[in-house]
């Protein structure tokens, strides 16, 4: 049941909703009122809000895994990248909990009482991984935020200046957790939750004309302090902007604009004008900020462009630009696990290279604190056509997806002309891939079929043993050997004659005729089988086979018989023989002979396919080595 007060200072009706709330603000006088049971302390003047045009306002009320909450309060915390709101809720069921607004990402979560020790505040650091309610959470950021202002109702006692040590952390299902040592720097209060869609809160009572997210507020002019150029700032939550004339970094926070820090390295103006406005995978962009980004590697400068946009949703979307490859980016909001390559969504992500990323200069509006010089650990896994890439500095882990966009998509959503790509980048898709598949897939579908043919003409076809005859070759015998007469029911039929022999270090001479007793009709062969073997060296040789056929092919319709005259060693003993007289059917050599004309096609595409992926990876940190390197080498 909610309790009422009256605000000591103006006497207006303050109401605690929450049995938890032990701070409100009059909405009156911005008094800032602490609950003692029955008693109230007035505190002093709360900090008036920052306008941030965000959809949500104190009453406005959603659903939550299946719990309608309202929005009883928020404070608003600021850091040196930006400025973000917490809102505190109340569930029907009586229970409170948060939800952040920061960047465009919305994220739900409830206090949780943990029993094990947790580290302290100075121990954490980025990357450490800690097991909270039976799941793993890795750390991403460690800040030091300062409240700026709040209202309505809080579950602690808060004002401006007052100091929030918090470490955010993530999970690589989606989760997220903080852990907030503002009470103690050695234990801290522990929050669990997720990120979350906007929609998908079914929000009511959201601010009157500001349904959803917007990108776009009056525009703010004012002069550059450096140079005298004419600025503006047309984005909402816009922390620095960067001249396009000198490259001075300015602080916006204020009415009065600062200087933070001047460009080192000559301003050249962003292919994709500042304000351009274009639809880029369906959604509708614009492009607030330019930076030029550069890295070294062995004593060679690279510099790429990165442009920022807006979604709308307000979430800030990532274009990136070298020797005219393009991709598009967003961040990750769930923990990626790095341990070598990566598996992120059920894709493997292999390392492709690791560098340190610095600032050279900026240009137009950055919703965060923009740093002339700044540096940043960047290692970047490739998945062709994706990326993921992780940017460490000293207290934040962030990964970043991104995705190859052609030239052509670039041209078509922005209305611009836009170079054309030089060499292979990291994340290019491989244009061999497709068609290297297709001719794979050509190719097995080809012998799968041969192969069916092969075994169906063997189980069906015309192929068999007509008969067997054992025969004995002797030195002594010199009259021909006959076998019985068999018949050929058709014409153009095959005839397979095979002798198989058990000699050794010995040689056998045939001479065959084949006789059609019905027209007299001969066809004549002379085969010779020979088998040698032994020991050489202590190791052991051999040459020849035991074994022969010969097929006589388009036969006519008949009775026929073999004669068949031997040759053979003098002083060789008798040697003993099988003839196997058959129909062949279909050879397995035809089909062999069917794959090795087929084969040369998938080998061409693959060599295509790997010549590609060769000079990708070698402006990589993992080249790959090649024979003819392995020479050179």
């Amino acid at each position: 049941m909610a309790k009422t007060a009256r605000c000591p200072s103006c006497g207006a009706t303050v109401e605690f909703k929450s049995v938890v709330s032990v701070l409100a603000v009059c909405d009156y006088c911005q008094s800032t009122l602490v609950r003692h049971g029955e008693e109230i302390e007035n505190l002093g003047k709360m900090a008036e809000l920052i306008e941030d045009r965000s959809p949500l306002q104190r009453g406005a009320e959603g659903r939550w895994q299946g719990l309608h909450f309202g929005l009883i309060g928020r404070i608003q915390l600021r850091h040196e990248q930006g400025l973000w709101n917490e809102w505190h809720l109340l569930f029907d069921n009586g229970k409170s909990g948060w939800l952040s607004e920061a960047g465009g990402e919305y994220v739900m979560s409830a206090p949780l009482r943990v029993t094990e020790p947790l580290p302290a505040f100075a121990d954490i650091a980025i990357g450490q991984s800690y097991v909270i309610a039976d799941h793993s959470f890795s750390v991403t950021n460690i800040l030091t935020a300062e409240c700026v202002a709040g209202e309505g109702e809080l579950p602690f006692k808060v004002g401006a200046g007052y100091a929030a040590p918090v470490v955010d952390l993530r999970s690589d299902s989606g989760g997220f957790a903080t852990f907030d040592y503002s009470d103690s720097a050695e234990r801290p209060l522990v929050f669990v939750g997720e990120s979350v869609a906007f929609k998908s809160l079914a929000w009511a009572n959201l601010r009157e004309n500001i349904p959803l997210p917007e990108v776009t507020v009056k525009a703010r002019a004012f002069n550059c302090p450096s140079c005298g150029s004419p600025l503006a700032v047309n984005h909402q939550n816009i922390e620095t902007v960067g001249c396009g004339s000198c490259g001075a970094v300015l602080d916006t926070r204020h009415e009065t604009v600062a200087l933070l820090a001047t460009a080192t390295a000559a301003v050249k103006q962003p292919r994709l004008p500042l304000g351009t406005q274009g639809t880029l995978r369906g959604d509708k962009v614009e492009v607030i900020g330019y930076m030029k980004r550069c890295m070294k590697a062995d004593g060679v400068e690279y510099c790429w462009d990165e442009y920022v946009c807006l979604g709308a949703d307000a979430k800030p979307v990532w274009l990136t630009q070298y020797d005219g490859h393009w991709n598009i980016a967003r961040v990750v909001n769930r923990a990626v696990r790095a341990v070598g390559d990566v598996r992120f969504d059920s894709e493997d992500y292999k390392h492709f290279q690791g560098y340190e990323a610095r600032v050279q200069y900026v240009i137009g509006e950055f919703p965060w604190r923009v740093k002339i010089d700044e540096a940043a650990r960047v290692d970047d896994y490739v998945s062709p056509p994706r990326m993921l890439s992780r940017e460490q500095t000293g207290n934040e882990e962030t990964w970043t997806l991104a995705e190859y966009v052609e030239p052509a998509e670039i041209e078509a959503a922005f209305v611009v002309a836009v170079p054309k790509p030089v060499g292979v980048y990291a994340n290019q898709p491989n244009p061999h891939e497709s068609r290297h598949r297709a001719v794979c897939g050509f190719f097995w579908k080809l012998a799968l079929a041969g192969l069916a043919v092969h075994l169906l003409l063997l189980i069906l076809g015309p192929g068999g043993t007509l008969f067997k005859q054992p025969l004995t070759f002797d030195p002594q015998d010199d009259e021909p050997k006959l076998t019985r007469e068999f018949k050929l029911s058709s014409d153009g039929s095959r005839l397979e004659i095979a002798h198989r022999t058990g000699i050794t270090n010995n040689w056998l001479g045939l001479n065959m005729t084949l006789v059609n007793t019905n027209t007299g009709q001969a066809w004549q062969e002379s085969r010779e089988i020979a088998r040698y073997e032994g020991v050489d060296g202590g190791e052991s040789w051999s040459e020849g086979s035991r074994d022969d056929e010969i097929v006589f092919g388009d036969l006519p319709a008949g009775t026929y018989v073999l004669a068949i005259d031997h040759d053979m060693d003098a002083k060789s003993g008798p040697l003993h023989s099988e003839l196997n007289v058959a129909r062949p059917g279909p050879r397995w050599s035809s089909l062999i002979l069917l794959l090795l004309a087929l084969a040369p096609f998938p080998i061409w595409t693959r060599i295509r396919r790997g010549s590609f992926e060769v000079k990708r990876w070698a402006e990589s940190d993992h080249p790959i080595v090649t024979a003819s390197d392995d020479g050179d080498d």
